[in-house]
């Protein structure tokens, strides 16, 4: 038995007998135990072991030189490297309670459960790299983080972004619950995408580097953030088909064009047209595509049928040891072992 637009799953449920094969990832009935040794959603291990592997520190990377670069940056790119930081700090900060306190009370799968726990840490994880950044090349680190409170164009952004999530807070039916399934996955999916380009711009210029190769981590984790969402949404979507009506495509659809507008304008208004090879034209054209992909992933036509107008980006921003196409987020191997994703 289910129980459908409930609040939040119970921490310890001992009246529960659901068993493995009754599993949903939402409005389920779990008993609160975490058994991994029996599991639904092979994905979602899978993707657990991939996490795992993929396990990196952001002390680890060498931000000297980019010290110097940074100096040496003009005052447009000055801008455009701020902004960028500015914006992703908010990201990955509302991510990390987002998944711990909004999402995860809501699916009722342990296998996905443990999964969203890792993200929500890898989340973390990158606002320790963005610190480490600011504090290796701001002479002013306050003014980055207080970005998000003086920069209207960031506020107007971020505060779209959280609208949904609180949406589904005020009132968790099994729509809302779906919703916020997809505007995870736009999140994951295309509002990061104009912040990390414009810092492979700076790199394939030969400017700041270190952060280039932060960015490469951070982007690593964000696929693998991109691909839950995009299971959980095909997941509910054999489990609960009733739950994937006309009124719920037009939201999604309309969801979409709203993120592509907003990063879109972002990617504009924080280079100014005066970043070399990273104009308003390829921007408008690179975030369409995106957005393609990411509906396509997921059922869904796509709104633009964009071409992919920078694939330098691509190949940039892999690993050497990678086999995987990051913008229609499969995956063959980009861990440091090696492990096989058919599921996906």
């Amino acid at each position: 038995m289910t129980n459908h637009d409930q609040s939040k799953k119970k921490i310890y449920n001992p009246s529960s007998k659901e068993g493995v094969n009754d599993r949903q990832i939402i409005s389920g009935n779990p008993t609160g135990i975490v058994e991994l040794t029996k599991v639904k959603y092979q994905w979602a291990v899978n993707l657990w072991d991939l996490m795992l592997a993929n396990t990196w520190f952001p002390k680890e990377v060498d931000m000297t030189q980019d010290a110097r670069d940074y100096k040496q940056l003009t005052d447009f790119e000055k801008r455009m490297y701020d902004l960028v930081l500015s914006q992703l700090i908010f990201m990955d900060s509302i991510q990390t309670n987002n998944l711990a306190d909004n999402v995860n009370p809501f699916v009722t799968a342990p296998e996905v459960n443990v999964v969203l726990v890792r993200q929500a840490f890898e989340e973390a994880l990158h606002s320790s790299s963005y610190a480490v950044m600011v504090e290796s090349i701001s002479e002013n680190t306050s003014e980055i983080y207080d970005m998000w409170r003086k920069d209207e164009m960031l506020a107007r952004k971020n505060y779209y972004i959280a609208k949904v999530y609180e949406d589904l807070e005020a009132n968790p039916t099994d729509h809302n619950k779906v919703l916020a399934m997809f505007a995870n996955q736009i999140l994951e999916g295309i509002y990061f995408y104009s912040g990390f380009t414009a810092m492979y711009t700076l790199a394939r210029s030969g400017k700041m580097l270190g952060s280039a190769q932060m960015i490469r981590f951070i982007q690593r984790d964000e696929i693998t953030h991109l691909l839950v969402f995009q299971n959980m949404i095909n997941t509910v979507r054999k489990e609960r088909p009733e739950l994937f009506t006309k009124e719920l495509e037009e939201s999604v659809y309309a969801m979409f064009k709203e993120a592509v507008r907003l990063e879109t304008d972002w990617g504009k208004y924080i280079t100014k047209g005066q970043i070399l090879g990273f104009n308003d034209e390829i921007i408008d054209q690179y975030i369409q595509y995106l957005a393609d992909q990411r509906l396509k992933a997921v059922g869904y036509e796509p709104m633009y049928n964009a071409n992919h107008p920078i694939k330098w980006v691509d190949k940039f921003s892999q690993f050497n040891e990678q086999k995987s196409n990051f913008f229609e987020a499969t995956v063959s191997n980009y861990s440091k072992g090696s492990i096989s994703f058919d599921d996906f």
